[in-house]
């Protein structure tokens, strides 16, 4: 690895200037001195930006360079040593490792963050530029601006573009000071602001050019943390649009209030926990596991909700009080079966390599990929069952009854087995609400407890199975969520919107978009 970094190395002597590379040649001597030379050659090697002082000085710090009793320097390679002035092959007999003191140790952290501008690796590029940044000293803008001029990737490019303007801010020249308080307020950064109030009382003649550049970095910032509300805000909608969707099909369909639609979200996101526990035996599948997921919650959930239907709900069909009853004792039955299998502690379930970490969207908007991939699957989710509901022949018979119970049954329709499939469809919808939460919660048996209030507020405030006023209802109760939590907390925010929903429904009690049919004329 070091002899692959010294060849990299040579190309890049090409863009240095002669006494770069004739101060690394002088400075190799002082490394054989007492820890006054060290240090002295070490902050030489660090200035003179070549990069062939990298992988010396990093073994420096490591303890693995080597002195000869010759005095010369040899750098540890594979299972050798080169020698650094020449980069060849040498004999390691009678060497000595360097020894630091914490003069040289001080020196090297300061030298290495300058050579690392030089380094191979993009990221240890950026690294040095944002150590830079942290330190400002204007003895960097030299290196910085040749690193710059040869910096092919454009996100290392402005990292040190904005190190470049930090050190130029404590430079003695003012046409650059001038130029760093302009590229600072370009940035629109938090570091870019707190550097210029740092440097406002140190540069009395240059306050107003400052101000100026505060002003556009808080604008910035304002935009940036509107549209991170705003992702935040669909975020969330996406999630209540996944919870609430089961819940508008069958309340739609069958004006069934089922409490217990909370615990088939939870019984999704059990099923994801358990698939990713059988394909653990078996490595190559498990980052295949909560795809494989989906299906399988969904036929876990929807066989419940069709068992609950065949078995209790059919009975209690035109009682609605008696039915929410009935439900929300199912649900407390379910969790407490569910805390007799699991245990009542959470369980972890590990998201795949490609919906972790943290994408930068343009203007520097940091979005969660787990959250993101969250909103693609409702939408998706959503984009099903618009299409189930109007291409098939269930949705077709399922649309008939909701229009017109008695006329559908005489026209040959089973409306009992509408109902049972009906109830199996949102029930399993809402195990799919369970894989996706199953990334951003908590799997335990209280999972779907949190949920159930908001999914019934989407479903009223939209329109009774409206899936468009699902949709509008969720994106809409997501967003405002959001906004209203840095003013109001997360508790206050949630009561807000409550009362806004009940005055709401006032004016409309049909919702946002009112359907025709049973549900929504009762």
């Amino acid at each position: 690895m070091t002899r692959f970094i010294l060849r990299i190395a040579v190309l890049l002597l090409l863009a240095l200037p002669a006494r770069a590379q004739d101060a690394f040649l002088a400075a190799l001597p002082g490394l054989a001195g007492g820890f006054g030379d060290i240090a002295t050659s070490v902050e030489t090697l660090g200035a003179a930006g070549d990069p062939r002082a990298l992988p010396l000085l990093q073994a420096l710090q490591e303890g693995r360079l080597q002195k000869t009793p010759d005095g010369r320097i040899l750098v540890p390679e594979g299972g050798g040593f080169v020698d650094a002035a020449t980069g060849q092959r040498a004999d390691a007999a009678g060497a000595e490792a360097l020894r630091l003191n914490n003069r040289v140790r001080q020196a090297l952290r300061g030298a290495l963050g300058r050579l690392q501008l030089v380094s191979p690796d993009p990221e240890e590029r950026g690294t040095a530029a944002d150590a830079i940044f942290r330190s400002r000293s204007a003895e960097d803008v030299p290196l910085l601006q040749a690193a710059i001029a040869r910096e092919q990737v454009p996100a290392v490019r402005a990292r040190m573009e904005l190190a470049l303007a930090a050190a130029q801010l404590v430079a003695p020249d003012e046409a650059a000071k001038r130029d760093a308080i302009a590229r600072l307020g370009a940035a629109g950064t938090v570091e870019a602001r707190a550097l210029l109030l740092e440097a406002r009382t140190a540069n009395p003649g240059l306050v107003a050019a400052i101000d100026v550049s505060i002003a556009s970095i808080e604008q910035t910032l304002a935009i940036r943390r509107a549209a991170e509300t705003l992702f935040q805000g669909l975020s969330l909608g996406s999630v209540l649009l996944l919870a609430a969707l089961g819940l508008a099909v069958t309340f739609g369909v069958m004006g069934v209030i089922n409490m217990a639609h909370g615990e088939f979200v939870m019984l999704g996101a059990y099923t994801t926990f358990m698939v990713q526990e059988l394909c653990r035996g078996i490595p190559w599948l498990l980052p295949w596991s909560l795809p494989l997921s989906v299906p399988a919650a969904f036929l876990v959930a929807a066989a419940c909700g069709a068992l609950l239907e065949r078995g209790l709900i059919r009975h209690l069909y035109g009682r609605p009080l008696e039915t929410l009853l009935m439900t929300f004792g199912v649900g407390m039955i379910i969790q407490q079966a569910v805390r007799l299998a699991f245990g009542a502690q959470n369980r972890e379930v590990l998201s795949p390599a490609w919906m972790q970490g943290t994408l930068m969207l343009p203007g520097g908007i940091a979005v969660t990929q787990n959250r993101l991939w969250i909103i693609v699957f409702g939408l998706f989710v959503l984009a099903l069952v618009f299409a189930a509901i109007r291409l098939t022949r269930f949705g077709l018979e399922m649309r008939a009854v909701v229009q017109n119970r008695r006329i559908a049954a005489t026209m040959g329709i089973r409306t009992g087995r509408v109902d049972a499939m009906t109830f199996a469809f949102g029930s399993g919808l809402a195990g799919l609400a369970g894989v996706a939460l199953s990334q951003i919660d908590n799997v335990s048996p209280n999972l779907g407890t949190g949920y159930i209030i908001d999914s019934f507020m989407v479903v009223v405030f939209g329109g009774v199975g409206s899936l468009a006023g699902t949709l509008v209802g969720a994106l809409t109760l997501g967003v405002v969520n959001k906004m209203l939590e840095p003013w109001a907390g997360a508790v206050l925010a949630k009561v807000f919107v409550l009362v806004a929903i009940m005055l709401f429904i006032q004016r409309r009690p049909k919702g946002l978009f009112a359907l025709k049919g049973r549900a929504a004329e009762s």
